[in-house]
């Protein structure tokens, strides 16, 4: 196993939780690098269901060390949380690594959060209201609080001090609100700062030194390329960078030291929040897919919004995350369905479009164009090889690889570890 790169390939919440955790198993080295606790990885494992928002799926596995990267934005609440969470089910997390560069979620960037979406009203983007926008908004001005901040006490305080005193001004004066008191802030943080000073140090050199040694690394993506903030679907967009090359920013990496990028997409399309979606179903279909394929979020619980797969999107995916192959999860999920619809190509005023828009007030104009594929009916969770999946199952798979051109190298038939075909 080289040095992978594991990206979604849609708009997030393609079963990447589970291809990763089998992955890991042979993974000396998992990484996280961008993105908070505002997406999630639903692993099943050993008769257990594991949540995983901030922690690498990797740290399922003893001897793997887990790495929280310096692109990542932390709420060390919730990371405490969930560490003591694994602990209580006997987990060992003595190998998880938090980079020193890593920004701090703090209760004002939650606060704000909050405020700024409910006063959009209708014009709503969606966020988790998890504080990573905030956070990551302080990244960029550039008067953020990063981990290694929080570790010192003195440049902590005067940080904090300086941060709260502003940002109140916004609460109480903008948004009416009471505000926020330090020396609770402050005593909380210094708390959580002793609980985790353990697992924090330079993470790029665990990185670089691993890959020197030629140790499996995988590099574990959150959220999906169309929530890219740069190139995804904005502003219905994500705050960080969940393609390929947010890996080397966000790990403090080359890009040459990445071998393979395997994209994770589902069987059909999801994604959670506002934002154009072409092949949405609003339909019975649409809801059948839904409850068979539990589309609620990990982190949220917020029911999908569900339509047929859409090609263009996976081709543009393949193209900017230079993806080497495909996981194409949860094809089970279409058994029984009966007729197929994959979208080849938008339709915008008489125009044939194969290539995926920049701007969602062009992708709002645009009608999928379907191609029409028979189903089967048969359950097919239990198969292990693929050449004992349904003929018109191997039909829909080859459709997809001919058209967006990339193998698709895994496909997975139900949410467990085994349930999944490797070609």
């Amino acid at each position: 196993m080289p040095v992978i790169a594991l990206v979604g390939a849609q708009w997030g919440d393609e079963g990447k939780g589970k291809t990763i955790d089998i992955l890991a198993r042979q993974a000396d080295m998992v990484i996280r690098a961008q993105g908070g606790n505002n997406a999630g990885h639903t692993v099943m494992a050993d008769g257990l269901t594991h949540k995983l928002h901030l922690i690498p799926s990797g740290i399922l596995y003893k001897n793997t060390v887990c790495i929280i990267a310096g692109g990542t934005v932390i709420d060390p609440k919730t990371l405490i949380t969930e560490i003591e969470e694994l602990e209580s089910q006997g987990i060992d997390v003595t190998s998880l690594k938090i980079d020193y560069r890593a920004h701090v979620v703090f209760p004002y960037h939650l606060l704000l959060d909050e405020l700024a979406e409910n006063a959009r009203g209708k014009g709503d983007i969606g966020t988790t209201k998890r504080g990573i926008g905030p956070c990551y908004m302080d990244k960029a001005e550039r008067i953020g609080i990063r981990i290694f901040d929080l570790l010192n006490i003195k440049i902590f305080e005067e940080k904090l001090m300086c941060n709260l005193e502003n940002k109140n001004k916004i609460i109480t004066k903008i948004y009416d609100k009471e505000p926020l008191d330090f020396e609770k802030i402050y005593n909380n943080y210094c708390d959580y700062a002793e609980k985790l000073r353990k697992y924090c140090c330079d993470t790029s050199v665990l990185i670089y030194k691993a890959i020197k040694e030629n140790k499996n690394i995988l590099f574990e993506g959150a959220q999906g390329a169309l929530l890219d903030l740069d190139i995804g679907t904005y502003p219905y967009v994500t705050s960080s960078h969940p393609i390929s090359g947010g890996f080397c920013v966000g790990a403090g990496i080359g890009p040459t030291f990445i071998n393979e990028c395997l994209g994770i997409a589902k069987a059909y399309t999801t994604r959670v929040g506002k934002g154009p979606f072409p092949t949405e179903l609003s339909d019975n279909i649409g809801e059948l897919i839904r409850e068979r394929g539990q589309e609620f979020g990990t982190t949220t619980g917020r029911a999908r919004r569900c339509g047929w797969l859409d090609l263009v999107i996976l081709s543009f995916s393949v193209r900017v995350n230079g993806l080497t192959s495909i996981a194409l999860n949860k094809l089970d999920t279409l058994s029984g369905i009966g007729k197929l619809k994959i979208c080849i190509a938008y339709k915008k005023n008489g125009e044939i479009i194969k290539d995926f828009l920049p701007d969602i007030s062009e992708l709002s104009l645009c009608e999928p164009v379907y191609h029409e594929m028979d189903g089967w009916n048969e359950d097919i969770t239990n198969i292990e090889k693929y050449d004992d999946l349904p003929i018109n199952a191997k039909k829909y798979i080859d459709f997809i690889e001919s058209n967006v051109d990339c193998k698709i190298s895994m496909i997975g038939v139900g949410p467990k570890r085994k349930q999944n075909i490797f070609r």
